[in-house]
């Protein structure tokens, strides 16, 4: 197969860690080909396909200089055999417009890995609102009388943007209610910005579970995501601690009965965030947390998603 990764630059990956790289490897051991572009490299011209200026890598097997690359081509979507959108959030507008543009190269004869309408359709902290009883209590709102009366009945909260990765932008206000009205103004921008508040879940303190879905299957361990010191937040770009450990039958259970609605949808890699037994996020965009679970478990994560890849290019 010939494989096309959309991502971030791909030089900026810390191979140590990254989910595509992982990907790209077991891509490579297999023989398939790899090539890469960005976001920005997408185009289209009336009365030609989606095109993009890509180049093609080889992996090296040394994790600091690990790829070496060909000189820039144009090359049309539909011509690889699957092209995984593997974009980092933020979910803004600019996303947006490239899940369009990959959704014309699927009428072109692409396949794209997540589907881009299902990828616009999921947005990260909202498509949680299609499993309430998953989740525990939570507020989507741009209001500060929602905030003070959803703190008024839970005491204890934590308050997010809608765009955020990584841990970005998330406050907890305790029962005190210290602070809340600024960081209201702060995530609302004055009225102007819709944001998250949830019911602050005491389990974070054995982690925040990431589990990962392929084709609507839970891979059998998960990535506990523990803070670490006064942190609140369990992600590792925050500080948290990655602690790999077997899937629990509560939340295979869990995990299945959302795969089974979202993998037909085109949703075939999926991560999904539990602290404790309720759903917080549900990750569509560029999920990690292959290479923490392979190298401590040996699972073989990256194995079972270039499976479904091909699977998916048949």
């Amino acid at each position: 197969m010939h494989l096309l990764f959309v991502a971030d630059p791909i030089a900026s990956f810390k191979t140590h860690k990254d989910t595509t790289y992982t990907m790209m490897r077991e891509a490579t051991r297999r023989g398939h080909a790899i090539t890469v572009c960005e976001p920005r490299h997408l185009r289209w011209q009336s009365g030609q396909q989606v095109m993009a200026q890509v180049r093609d890598i080889a992996l090296t097997g040394d994790e600091k200089a690990w790829f070496t690359e060909s000189a820039p081509r144009d090359a049309a979507l539909a011509d690889f055999d699957a092209v995984l959108m593997r974009k980092d959030p933020p979910f803004d507008a600019e996303f947006i417009y490239a899940t369009h543009l990959l959704e014309q190269a699927e009428r072109e004869g692409a396949r794209v890995i997540n589907k881009p309408a299902a990828l616009r359709n999921h947005p990260e902290k909202l498509a949680v609102m299609e499993f309430p009883r998953f989740v525990g209590p939570t507020l989507v709102t741009r209001s500060p009388d929602d905030v003070k009366r959803f703190h008024a009945e839970h005491g204890d909260i934590v308050l997010k943007p809608l765009d955020g990765m990584g841990g970005m932008g998330i406050f907890r206000v305790g029962p005190d209610g210290l602070n809340l009205g600024s960081i209201t103004e702060t995530l609302n921008h004055h009225g102007a910005t819709t944001f998250m508040v949830q019911k602050f879940l005491p389990e974070i303190t054995a982690g925040d579970k990431r589990i990962i879905l392929i084709d609507g299957e839970p891979a059998p361990f998960v990535l506990a995501r523990i803070p670490q010191g006064s942190e609140v937040r369990g992600n590792l770009a925050a500080g948290g601690k990655g602690v790999a450990q077997p899937i629990t039958e509560a939340d295979r259970a869990t995990a299945r009965a959302i795969g089974a609605v979202l993998a037909p949808r085109g949703l075939l890699l999926i991560g999904l965030d539990i602290i404790g037994t309720k759903v917080t996020e549900i990750n569509v965009t560029s999920p990690t947390g292959f290479r923490e679970i392979l190298d401590q478990t040996g699972c073989d994560v990256p194995g079972m998603f270039v499976d479904a890849v091909e699977r998916a290019g048949r």
